[in-house]
């Protein structure tokens, strides 16, 4: 294996599940294992890579985080009933607090500095069972959980970073951060306490210059890991997830005259969904990323067969292209639902907003970029991701990482080793040719 298949295997072999996904009770889960959740171990790992290469290393504390945890509690009784008098070792529960904490890595240049670019893979991943952390090598292919999305990524930012420090030529005028990212299948609370701290505030500012000085004086880049099949991607959707509820009127199954059915009047809304607001969809393209769309993902009501259902509720998932925002769509359904006298209630259940991201791709440091891996023109892909957040605080944000997202969240994940050294090999090239 090379350092970077070993350093990505180390990575797969370390849980860092994101809590919000924890498919079992999250008490009796963290009780059971209390170190799978979270993306302490995984940062901590990192850090003393890191460290060892003679790299800058700080956490940014981004949530709290309560694990239990079950020890031994010394003078206690063993058992009194048997050992009258004894005294030994008992179990014991307590409670922990710790922080989910950004990684923040600095290899910072010989001169002043005139540019930056962040690399910001994240480091949680969706749940999985325990065999999904036994990283297996099987047909050119690293398996386990995270290994597309995105320890790949991690891995490979990581080490071309390390032997960048370590090399007799470096940048003299260039910073370059690696930010590993928490919380980014969820609500992305790792990349929003990010653009908000005080250290990363100027990297936007220096980027948000008048629109004649842009191609100017834009002086940082932020790289986002995420499996692209190593594609420059400079435009991504946005992602809305609404709730719609309707509400009837309960009445015995026998005589559901006497009733209104909530779950009849949702059947329309659905079909007027999937047909009529799907084909409008359609009509809207962006070159890069497509048409927008639509998808009901689920649907519940009503409570037994002999019951009219008083309510249903539905959540669906829209995919926005730039210049959509959720107050606009939310109007749109709303409008088309009233056209079709159907009558509905929306809610927004996004913890935070989670806009599309359109990069200029001919802003110097993308096409230098662009450039330097031998893309011609830049991509666009369908997922959301942490880049949209960046950008919306004003630091130009690329998206670049080995991988396929078509294998992300799967049972079997993982990731081509050619992708994986040609990513870091690509990277690597690259920071070496900035000033």
């Amino acid at each position: 294996m090379t350092r970077t298949e070993k350093l990505l295997a180390d990575l797969i072999a370390l849980p860092s599940v994101n809590p919000a996904f924890a498919t079992q009770n999250v008490a009796s889960a963290r009780r059971a294992s209390p170190s799978k959740f979270g993306e302490k171990n995984v940062a901590d790992f990192l850090a003393s890579i890191a460290a060892k290469a003679g790299l800058e290393v700080e956490f940014q504390k981004v949530l709290p985080f309560e694990t239990e945890r079950w020890g031994e509690t010394p003078g206690e009784p063993v058992c009194a009933s048997d050992h009258p008098g004894s005294r030994g070792r008992s179990p014991h529960q307590s409670k922990e607090t710790v922080f989910r904490s950004n990684l923040i890595v600095r290899l910072l240049p010989r001169n002043k500095i005139r540019q930056t670019i962040l690399l910001a893979p994240h480091l949680d991943t969706v749940d999985a069972d325990d065999s999904q952390f036994l990283p297996r090598v099987k047909n050119g292919r690293l398996c386990g959980r995270g290994a597309c999305d995105t320890k790949g990524s991690v891995a490979a930012m990581l080490s071309a970073l390390c032997e960048l420090a370590n090399a007799k030529s470096r940048p003299n005028e260039t910073e370059i951060i690696f930010a590993g990212l928490i919380d980014e299948e969820h609500a992305q609370a790792g990349s929003r306490a990010l653009v908000r701290s005080s250290a990363f505030r100027r990297l936007g500012q220096s980027a948000t210059s008048p629109d004649r000085l842009k191609s100017e004086l834009q002086t940082t880049l932020a790289i986002v890991g995420e499996p692209t099949r190593l594609q420059v991607v400079t435009a991504h959707k946005g992602s809305v997830w609404l709730q719609l509820e309707t509400r009837g009127k309960a009445a015995h199954g026998a005589m559901p005259w006497l009733g209104q059915n909530a779950v009849r009047e949702m059947a329309g809304i659905v079909s007027a969904l999937e047909t009529d607001y799907a084909a409008r969809l359609r009509k809207r393209k962006h070159l890069l990323l497509g048409t927008a769309t639509v998808s009901v993902g689920t649907i519940c009501g009503g409570t037994q067969p002999n019951i009219v259902p008083d309510r249903c509720v539905i959540s669906i998932d829209r995919r926005t292209l730039p210049g959509e925002t959720e107050t606009g769509v939310t109007r749109e359904i709303a409008a088309l639902l009233r056209s079709k006298s159907l009558s509905v209630k929306i809610f927004s259940t996004k913890l935070a907003p989670a806009l599309p991201l359109e990069t200029n791709p001919k802003l110097p440091l993308v096409r230098q970029l662009l450039r330097s891996i031998g893309q011609v023109k830049p991509a666009g892909v369908d997922f959301f991701c942490d880049a949209a957040v960046l950008a919306g605080a004003g630091i130009p944000s690329v998206v670049f990482g080995p991988g396929d997202i078509a294998q992300a969240h799967t049972t079997d994940e993982w990731i081509s080793l050619a992708s994986l050294e040609r990513g870091r090999n690509l990277l690597l090239d690259f920071l070496k040719s900035l000033p």
